[in-house]
């Protein structure tokens, strides 16, 4: 399988940190276009490369009264307007097979989510796009079990694929990290942390999710000095407005002192310890 391969100007799996970041479903396009615009400011003075993230529709809301988004059709044309006068790669959710191609025409990476990762239509559908695939593990997948996951894209003749880590069941409405994940898959395909979604407390506030963001930085730190490809972030300008997630985002301000700090710790990780 191809360990390194480009999404635009990003480069997977080659030792360079990339960001992935931006709001949990699309809002409006007004907010994509203001979100995209201070994430690109903020990554471009970092030097970090940088995808943009958002949904046109979150199929797997707790309550049936949760807002989903746009929709495929009108969240797909958003997502390719924004990738065009932006320059930035855009990566989406799909939910069904049929999602799939429609999705590719606006998005450079269709996202797997954790609920889905074992449809086997739908990451066959996706891997025929050849698109790059984001395959989230389910809270409810052992680390070693992504290898099936990452062979049903394969496949289809598409190696483009990396796996996200964002936590594990851990009884009822809680998630636990077990960093060692990262290291086994790593092993045959390049990963990314979620930062936030493993602070998310699943469907624990009165119809929708809650989270923890204060631990966000000790989660991404861990992960970097673990050792990982890639960091998942939504990140929102008024996470207590937010349409969805807002109770696990990072709020806009606190996105590049963190980014500072998770930098040094990666470069840190990369130097060689002699004994």
């Amino acid at each position: 399988m191809t360990r390194e391969y480009e999404i635009g100007p990003v480069r997977v799996g080659a030792g360079q940190l990339f960001l992935i970041a931006g709001p949990c479903v699309i809002e409006s396009e007004t907010h994509v276009r203001t979100m995209a615009d201070a994430l690109q400011r903020i990554t471009a003075d970092l030097g970090i490369p940088y995808i943009f993230k958002a949904s046109y529709d979150k199929a797997n809301r707790t309550s049936v009264t949760s807002f989903r988004g746009p929709g495929l059709k009108e969240g797909t044309a958003i997502l390719r307007r924004l990738a065009e006068s932006t320059g930035l790669p855009v990566l989406t959710d799909v939910h069904e097979p049929s999602h799939c191609e429609i999705a590719a025409e606006g998005a450079d990476v269709l996202q797997i989510p954790a609920f889905l990762c074992r449809q086997t239509d739908l990451l066959v559908a996706a891997g025929r796009t050849g698109r790059a695939i984001n395959v989230k593990k389910g809270q409810f997948v052992a680390p070693w079990d992504m290898r099936h996951a990452v062979d049903k894209v394969t496949s289809t003749g598409n190696p483009r694929i990396f796996l996200t880590e964002r936590g594990a069941s851990f009884g009822y409405n809680n998630l636990v990290v077990d960093m060692r994940a990262l290291a086994i898959m790593r092993a045959f395909a390049p990963v990314v942390f979620d930062g936030t979604h493993s602070v998310q407390i699943p469907s624990g506030s009165n119809g929708v999710s809650g989270g923890q963001p204060e631990f966000i930085p000790l989660l991404t730190r861990a992960a970097i000095a673990a050792g990982i490809d890639g960091l998942f972030l939504e990140v929102h300008d008024n996470p207590a407005e937010a349409k969805s997630d807002g109770a696990n985002a990072l709020h806009l301000n606190n996105l590049k002192p963190l980014l500072e700090t998770l930098l040094a710790i990666h470069q840190a990780a990369q130097v060689p310890v002699s004994l």
